[in-house]
C-alpha cells in the first residue's frame, strides 16, 4: 500500500498479491484509512508490524513477494502472510553471496549502468583537498570489480578510508566493533590492532564512533551520500549531525514527467477544480454542481497518477499530501538527488538555500 505524511492510506494502490483491493476493503481490514505510527514504527518493547519497502534493494523483493501471494490466492493455497515475507525476505538475502561470487570484471557491465561523469566528479573534489570515504556493506570483490567498471584501476586512490562489510545500520550504532585490516591479495583479514586509518589499505566492519575518533570528522563538516534512508541516513542526523545527501534513482523519471504538457495541464486544472468546489460548498442549491465536480477531480487524480505508475503513483506525493516516504527523505536528508553527479552543475562554493514553504495560515507572497 502507500500512504501519505499523515498515515492516511491512498485509496486505489492498496494490493493483495497483484489484485487491488476496494475502498470498502480497505476501510473493514484496516478500520478506515488511518494507520497509526506503531504498526508502522513500532515501539520499544513490540517491533513493527509493517514492513517498509522503500529504496532499490527491496524491488526484486516486493515483486517476488506480490506475485507469490497471487499465485497462493488463485489457486487456493493456504499460507500465513507473515510467514511467507519471512521466507521471500531469507530467500532474497540467501542470493546475496551467490551473485557475489558470480560477478566478476568480465559480465557486470551487464547490470551496472557506467556513469561517465562519475570519475570526474570524483577527482575534482579530491583537487579541491576534500577527504574521500567509502563506507559500503558489500564485500571488498564485489566492490573492487564495480568500481574498476565504473571508475578505472586505480580507484582506490581517490579514497582516503576504504571500510567494505560495514554491517550498516549497526556500523553506526554499535559502540566496540574493532576495525581489521583486509588483505586483497591474499584475501585474509590481519590480527594486528587498528589504530589509525590510513589511505591504500581496506578495512573490515568497525564502528563510526572508531571513524571520528581516527578522523575527526565529524558534525556538519561531513557530507555522506547514501540511498537507504533508514540504514544509511536516520542515524547520522539524528545522534552525529552530520550532511546527508540522499540518491533517488527515481527522481530523474519523475522530474520528466513533472516538466511534461500534460501533467501540467492536469494539474492546472485539478487545482481550479479544488478552488471551485471550496468556494461552492456552503452555497445553496450547489450539491448536484459540488458532486459532478467531485467526480471530476476524482476521475483527473486517477489521470495524474497514472503518468507516474499506474498502481501507485509518485512516489513523492499522494493526491494531494506528501508521502510517508517524503516525510522520511525531507526529515533524515539535507539534500536529495537523482544521482551525486549532479552536483556537477555546480561549483564547490555554491550554497543551497532551504525554500520559504506558506503555512496553512499563511497568504502567498508573489515575487518581486
Amino acid at each position: 500500500m502507500k500512504i501519505d505524511s499523515f498515515h492516511q492510506i491512498q485509496f486505489g494502490s492498496v494490493y493483495r498479491g497483484l489484485t487491488p483491493l476496494s475502498n470498502e476493503e480497505v476501510t473493514r481490514i484496516y478500520g478506515g484509512t488511518y494507520i497509526p505510527q506503531n504498526l508502522i514504527r513500532g515501539t520499544e518493547s513490540e517491533p513493527s508490524q509493517m514492513k517498509q519497502l522503500n529504496d532499490l534493494f527491496t524491488v526484486p523483493e516486493i515483486c517476488l513477494l506480490s506475485n507469490v501471494t497471487e499465485y497462493f490466492e488463485k489457486h487456493n493455497i493456504a499460507y500465513h502472510p507473515e510467514i511467507l515475507f519471512n521466507d521471500i525476505q531469507n530467500a532474497v538475502r540467501s542470493i546475496h553471496p551467490v551473485i557475489h561470487d558470480k560477478l566478476d570484471e568480465n559480465c557486470i557491465g551487464n547490470y551496472l549502468e557506467k556513469n561517465e561523469e562519475l570519475r570526474s566528479f570524483l577527482q575534482r573534489l579530491v583537487n579541491a583537498g576534500k577527504k574521500m570515504f567509502l563506507v559500503t556493506n558489500s564485500p571488498f570483490k564485489f566492490v573492487h570489480h564495480g568500481m574498476v567498471y565504473m571508475i578505472g584501476t586505480k580507484w582506490q586512490e581517490l579514497f582516503d578510508v576504504i571500510i567494505v562489510q560495514a554491517r550498516k545500520p549497526k556500523f553506526f550504532t554499535d559502540q566496540s566493533r574493532p576495525f581489521r585490516i583486509y588483505d586483497p591479495v591474499t584475501k585474509s583479514q590481519l590480527w594486528e590492532r587498528v589504530t589509525t586509518l590510513e589511505k591504500g589499505k581496506v578495512y573490515i566492519e568497525g564502528t563510526l564512533k572508531q571513524l571520528q575518533e581516527m578522523t575527526g570528522w565529524r558534525g556538519s563538516s561531513v557530507l555522506y551520500f547514501g540511498d537507504q534512508i533508514y540504514s544509511d541516513l536516520a542515524d547520522l542526523t539524528l545522534h552525529h549531525g552530520w550532511k546527508t545527501g540522499a540518491i533517488i534513482d527515481e527522481l530523474r523519471s519523475e522530474i520528466k514527467i513533472l516538466n511534461s504538457e500534460e501533467f501540467r495541464h492536469a494539474v492546472s486544472w485539478l487545482q481550479t477544480l479544488q478552488h471551485l468546489i471550496e468556494e461552492m460548498q456552503d452555497h445553496e442549491d450547489a450539491e448536484e454542481i459540488i458532486e459532478e465536480l467531485l467526480a471530476e477531480r476524482d476521475q483527473l487524480r486517477i489521470t495524474t497518477k497514472s503518468l507516474f505508475n499506474a498502481q501507485f503513483g509518485s512516489i513523492f506525493r499522494t493526491h494531494h499530501n506528501p508521502t510517508y516516504f517524503s516525510r522520511r527523505l525531507f526529515r533524515y536528508s539535507d539534500i536529495y538527488m537523482s544521482h551525486v553527479t549532479n552536483l556537477l552543475n555546480y561549483t564547490l562554493k555554491h550554497t543551497f538555500y532551504p525554500r520559504r514553504g506558506a503555512l496553512p495560515h499563511e497568504c502567498k507572497i508573489p515575487y518581486m
